[in-house]
């Protein structure tokens, strides 16, 4: 985004607002953002904003479906990086309205989007949410939900048996305060949707913990037999 546009200036100000605790005054950046876009783009900008300042879930639905919708007519490389988000914020509405099928639909959209999401923290934060997002709504997915969202959906999770043994050793290494093993293992746990890709990356860090030999046996067993498992090959 360009930083010298009037709507980004106003929603940097508006950000700023939410930091300092001062929730009107971030709504009312916000809303003058809105008020004065010039275009689908700047209306997409400041409609993301405006979302999450709603009193109602049906308001925060709308707003992040217009959002959506402006996204969609932009339609070039400019928004091209916000549809992870963009799909994310829809899946979070829609589980806020008691529909996790329909949810899934656009979590499993925004799992198809996360490689284009800018690098760093912002696209980490994006990949670990949508990877959350699927592994709780997980078996919620069905027919009507996806002709309702129109997207091709994929069970993407993990394993659950060895889902269930990954959790187990983090929990015990977030015990110790093991920050090594935590620090290889997390991001690719955490950012798992389900790719060859994602299995490869997994596979990885987690031989690289084994690797070291700094667990306790019990663990290097474990975590042996978690790496050597069908579903990780």
């Amino acid at each position: 985004m360009d930083p010298e546009l009037p709507v980004v200036r106003l929603c940097v100000a508006g950000m700023q607002a939410e930091a300092e605790g001062r929730a009107d005054a971030a709504r009312a950046l916000f809303q003058q953002a809105w008020d004065s876009a010039a275009d689908d783009y700047e209306a997409c900008i400041a409609a993301h904003y405006l979302a999450r300042h709603q009193n109602s879930p049906e308001e925060t639905l709308r707003w992040n479906q217009e959002c959506l919708d402006r996204a969609d007519r932009v339609g070039d490389e400019r928004v091209a990086g916000f549809y992870a988000s963009l799909y994310l914020n829809m899946a979070h509405a829609w589980r806020q309205l008691g529909r996790p099928a329909l949810a899934r639909t656009y979590f499993e959209r925004a799992a198809e989007r996360v490689g284009q999401a800018p690098d760093g923290q912002y696209g980490d934060w994006n990949r670990f949410a949508i990877a959350a997002g699927l592994r709780e709504t997980a078996g919620a997915r069905d027919g009507s939900a996806a002709d309702e969202a129109g997207a091709e959906g994929a069970p993407r999770s993990l394993d659950e048996v060895v889902d269930g043994r990954v959790r187990a050793l983090v929990s015990t290494w977030c015990a110790r305060g093991d920050l090594m093993a935590l620090g290889l293992a997390l991001p690719a746990y955490l950012g798992y949707l389900g790719t060859d890709a994602d299995r490869v990356r997994l596979r990885y860090a987690l031989h690289m913990v084994h690797a070291a030999r700094r667990l306790p046996a019990d663990e290097q067993t474990e975590l042996g037999a978690v790496v050597g498992s069908a579903a990780l090959r």
